[in-house]
């Protein structure tokens, strides 16, 4: 092209010849359609089924191998014929489940007379409950060592403590004041328990004693006798008048109240036992240990009937709900739920990462787990979500590591959660009236609910 006709012709007029150029370059090849592969469509076609029938394009000729082997029994099963196609279709869907694995995220669903697999949607983690947030309204000073025990009377009107400092004081709820102290141990106290037919409180401590005092003549009546080593925690059945004492003899005993005989030594833990529940219902006894197994006693023959073992680390708390027929287990490595009879698994609760040393739920399914570096956590019951953690501040004059947490204890209301610490306090919280779902929402999102490991 001459410079006369690049001066001849504007610049827009230049750029749409190249264009056209171009367009007239590449138009023949625009023009013819790609080659046809049929080894490449075939393969497209064969994953395409594969991802869309994979679970149930084997079902079909199950299906018919089936309806020949009916052919085969012979007419004499022709009159319970029904009943048969019923349990092959469910035998059917069995094996399809237990030979293709993909096929589990299929349901068996029966419209009409006909059963289909359908896929299984995946389950979402249910919204939690709201709950007020807990705030500390309350310190009690007044032992000299290691608060370890709690336990609230049946009428809701006081509260018992033990310590290290191997008293048990009285303290009034309603206003925190000390109203009574019980010497007796020689070391230190680590169970409590109230009696709710008998003016009773039974203790037990590190001295392998197991007390029972009257409160009516302040004093101890009975001593109980056949812990070979530390007595570490104890609970009273609520039904009958028996008494359950753990320790570091590894054994479980269950004591008559009133003859202050064994009636029986409960062996199986290879390890210490830390705490003991009791419950009316079978399983009426339930024990954590330290051999990392939550074990499910039959009192009546006095053997284990159930040994959980997905612990990794030992079990130093236990949990019974209020209402629900279930129980929580507390370890460093997770705290875990059951449901009773069997101790089926229901879910973890993970993000403690310290040693809990207690658990404690009210029927409003508030979990509370507290841990040896102070801190505590706030559970929803039902779907696990950790709505609330506090840290607690040891007081002045106490060095950092004492911000432990020992004990925990809901008052009979619920209302009120009382906690025995390593700064020789007694800290109680309440809810806060002041909160709202508004000023503190549930922070909280529909994710799809995973299961995990234990």
């Amino acid at each position: 092209m001459s410079i006369e006709d690049v001066q001849k012709h504007s610049v827009h007029t230049l750029v749409f010849r190249s264009l056209k150029r171009t367009h007239d370059m590449f138009l023949s090849d625009q023009g013819n359609a790609p080659m046809k592969f049929d080894e490449s469509e075939k393969l497209k076609r064969q994953i395409k089924v594969q991802d869309e029938f994979g679970p149930v394009k084997e079902a079909a000729k199950r299906e018919v191998r089936s309806k020949q082997m009916q052919q085969v029994g012979g007419v004499g099963e022709a009159h319970n014929g029904t009943v048969q196609g019923d349990s092959d279709h469910m035998r059917n869907a069995y094996d399809l489940e237990r030979s293709d694995p993909s096929s589990r995220a299929l349901v068996a669903v029966n419209i009409g007379q006909q059963q289909m697999l359908v896929p299984k949607k995946a389950p979402t983690m249910p919204k939690p409950n709201w709950h007020p947030p807990w705030k500390l309204y309350r310190v009690i000073s007044g032992h000299t060592g290691w608060v370890r025990c709690l336990a609230v009377e049946p009428g809701n009107e006081w509260f018992c403590s033990g310590a290290a400092d191997r008293v048990i004081k009285i303290w009034d709820l309603a206003t925190g004041t000390l109203k009574l102290t019980l010497t007796g141990h020689v070391s230190t106290v680590r169970g409590l328990a109230v009696s709710a037919r008998q003016p009773y409180l039974f203790s037990c401590g590190e001295d392998k004693m197991v007390k029972c005092w009257d409160l009516e003549q302040n004093k101890a009546i009975r001593h109980y006798h056949g812990h070979l080593s530390a007595c570490y925690a104890l609970d009273l059945h609520p039904t009958i008048d028996v008494l359950v004492t753990c320790g570091r003899d590894a054994t479980v005993r269950i004591w008559d109240i009133r003859t202050k005989a064994c009636v029986h030594t409960m062996a199986g833990h290879s390890n210490t036992v830390a705490e003991v529940k009791c419950q009316s219902a079978d399983p009426q006894v339930i024990s954590g240990s330290h051999d990392c197994t939550v074990r499910l006693w039959d009192l009546a023959m006095g053997r284990t009937r159930v040994t959980l073992t997905n612990h990794k680390k030992s079990v130093r708390a236990l949990a019974l709900h209020p209402v629900q027929y279930s129980f929580a287990s507390g370890s460093p490595d997770n705290i875990k739920q059951w449901k009773f009879p069997d101790g089926t698994f229901l879910q973890n609760l993970s993000g403690h990462n310290a040693i809990v040393n207690s658990l404690a739920c009210n029927s409003d399914g508030v979990l509370v787990s507290a841990a040896d570096n102070g801190s505590m956590h706030f559970w929803d019951w039902k779907t696990g979500y950790n709505f609330q953690r506090v840290q607690a501040l040891a007081q002045p004059g106490s060095i950092h590591s004492e911000a432990g947490i020992f004990s925990l204890c809901f008052d009979h209301s619920g209302s009120r959660l009382i906690t025995g610490e390593a700064d020789k306090t007694i800290k109680i919280y309440k809810e806060d009236e002041t909160a709202t779902e508004e000023t503190h929402p549930i922070n909280w999102r529909p994710d799809i609910y995973r299961k995990k490991k234990y």
